[in-house]
């Protein structure tokens, strides 16, 4: 397998978040009163993806990917308190909102780094495992588009830019596994502690933003049902494709 040919796969594994937006297409722009069950829907997107990381990882080393899990929370807690006291504006949009599409971009941007390495050492064990492990990732990131535009799309965005912020947000994808598949002896070790840090950013995003969120926009009722909805879905998803 050559480097170009592992680049072509990740690159394509990044597009494949756009398509997450797609349904925006369909249901229009959507207001202010969906923010609740939207919220929820990418909460639980976001938890189940985290269920998938940690137990991807914890066969590789639970210590390392504990560590990773405290980190990550840690990372985002203090990104967000930096972020919210920015009162510029994101997005094309001030305060509260612009600060949360930017952590959410940022956080499934750093998802995408694992990702990534995940590709590039998967190539390294063979040409056949590698395509297969693009593959499950690239249908993986539809929901994880799906996930970002949730968010962006109701406070405002338009369908091309959050199907824009989607794919930047997997951009780390093929940048890593040319590196990662160059040299899978040094990434293997990180991979675990990639993970739980991935894992760590996005529960803390879910916790202490989305679902809090959520909460105070749509009946709770309806954002549990939807959260736990979407995140058994997601899980369901992690467990035929990987």
């Amino acid at each position: 397998m050559s480097v170009g040919a592992v680049f072509v796969a990740a690159l394509v594994t990044a597009l494949a978040t756009g398509f997450g937006a797609l349904p925006f297409l369909l249901i229009g722009h959507p207001g202010r009163a969906w923010l609740g069950v939207g919220n929820g829907l990418a909460a639980g997107c976001m938890a189940g993806a985290s269920v998938g990381l940690l137990y991807e990882g914890w066969a590789f080393g639970a210590e390392r990917v504990a560590c990773g899990l405290l980190a990550g929370a840690a990372f985002i807690a203090t990104a967000g308190a930096l972020i919210r006291r920015d009162r510029g504006r994101h997005f094309g949009a001030s305060g509260v909102d612009g600060a949360r599409m930017l952590l959410i971009v940022g956080v499934m941007t750093v998802h995408s780094f694992t990702e990534g390495v995940g590709v590039g050492v998967s190539f390294g064990g063979g040409e056949t495992l590698g395509l297969v492990i693009a593959l499950a990732i690239a249908i993986h990131n539809v929901p994880e588009g799906l996930a970002i535009s949730l968010v962006l799309v109701p406070r405002g965005v338009g369908v091309a830019r959050a199907a824009a912020w989607s794919v930047f947000s997997s951009l780390p994808q093929p940048l890593m596994a040319v590196p990662a598949f160059l040299f899978v002896e040094t990434f293997e070790p990180l991979l675990p502690v990639g993970l739980g840090f991935a894992a760590g950013a996005m529960v803390w995003m879910v916790a202490v933003d989305l679902l809090p969120e959520a909460v105070g926009a749509a009946p709770a009722r309806t954002v549990v049902a939807v959260s736990l909805a979407s995140a058994a879905a997601m899980v369901a998803l992690q467990a035929v494709l990987l």
